[in-house]
This record gives C-alpha cells, sequence and structure tokens, in this order.
C-alpha cells in the first residue's frame, strides 16, 4: 500500500539516494542535502513522498510561489514502476496547489525522458505548443 506524506529534514539523505537511481538528473546541478533542507525551509510541504512501509519509492516537489504552481522531481523507484505510485503523487500535488491557489500545474520534462513524458500525458498533461514545458488547467 502506497502512501504520501510531506518530507521531513531526516528524510534528505533517502530521498537523495532515491534519485541517484530514479530520478532523470541531466542538465541540473547535484543535489545535496543542502538543497532538500533549503526546499523544507521554504516550503516545508513542496517535496511530497511516497512511501511504502517504510522506503520512500517516489518523489515529487510540487511548488508554489503564488502566482504558478510547478512540478518537479518526479521520481520513481525502479522496481515500483508501474504500479500506480507516480499517478498518486500526482494527485497529492495537484491538491496541495490548488488548495493553495493554482489555476494550472506546469510539470519541467526534459525533451528526451520519453518515459517522463508518457507519464505526464497519462495523467492529462501536455506540451505547450510555444513553450516547453507541460501544463493542465484546474479549474
Amino acid at each position: 500500500m502506497i502512501s504520501i506524506r510531506d518530507a521531513r529534514s531526516d528524510d534528505a539523505e533517502q530521498v537523495l539516494a532515491l534519485w541517484a537511481v530514479a530520478a532523470e538528473n541531466d542538465d541540473r546541478p547535484p543535489d545535496d542535502p543542502d538543497v532538500v533542507h533549503a526546499l523544507l525551509a521554504r516550503d516545508a510541504g513542496a517535496l511530497l513522498l511516497a512511501h511504502e512501509r517504510d522506503e520512500i519509492v517516489g518523489t515529487l516537489v510540487a511548488g508554489w510561489d503564488g502566482w504558478r504552481a510547478h512540478l518537479y522531481r518526479l521520481a520513481v523507484h525502479p522496481a515500483h514502476r508501474r504500479r500506480g505510485v507516480a499517478t498518486t503523487l500526482v494527485d497529492a500535488a495537484e491538491r496541495r496547489l490548488v488548495a493553495l491557489g493554482a489555476r494550472r500545474l506546469d510539470a519541467m520534462v526534459l525533451e528526451g525522458n520519453t518515459h517522463g513524458q508518457a507519464l505526464w500525458r497519462h495523467v492529462g498533461f501536455h506540451p505547450q505548443d510555444r513553450w516547453r514545458r507541460w501544463v493542465r488547467p484546474t479549474i
């Protein structure tokens, strides 16, 4: 059974270990515990974790800047893929962001990440024609 919760500071090392095996890490600066702690200090509810028992099996950053809602770092451990973990994370992120006032969500997806693109399409997102981000209205 998958459960979703907000990350805590003591989750940083396990999150980084998951990202090392499950995330698309191209074209981004290296991650370290300090960046995870900074995110949590800025917005304690932004980093959502999918758990199965005591193991973190997925992550999604659901950021809200007061104007736009951004989704980043959707990652699911390879052994847990194709079981609804990513969809569950996206649904939880949408609930969070809509409650904060979001009217549209966007997801950052690398051009070469065909698996990621397929997932975002599956959950109702589409690429914008003139932009390189994926969006889905919430209203």
